[in-house]
């Protein structure tokens, strides 16, 4: 009897984890780190001047507002089989948010 209820013990504090992790600070170096490492040279051919940068500095910018922001990077996650955890797509969008877009 003591078994199962240590084992939902367990699982709930997993949960309860997994959680605070998503809403934890995000870490703005690690999300630098991860655009340079796995966005820049991809958004640098597609805008077809060499600079990653100008993809979020385009006029005609997808990215209207925070929430379009995180889903776009996770898009590109899943799309383009980046590998990343949800803290380092947390981690990018607010570094992505801090440098360029600056949403509230």
């Amino acid at each position: 009897m003591k078994l199962p209820l240590l084992k939902l013990f367990l699982t709930l504090l997993a949960f309860l984890g997994l959680y605070a992790s998503a809403y934890a600070t995000p870490d703005l170096a690690n999300g630098k780190k991860i655009d340079q490492q796995k966005c820049y040279a991809c958004h640098a051919k597609k805008s077809g001047f060499g600079n990653g940068d100008m993809i979020y500095t385009r006029g005609d910018s997808k990215v209207k507002n925070l929430q379009n922001l995180k889903s776009m990077v996770a898009m590109c996650n899943t799309e383009l089989r980046l590998d990343l955890f949800p803290e380092d797509e947390a981690d990018v969008a607010a570094f992505l948010n801090k440098q360029f877009y600056k949403f509230k």
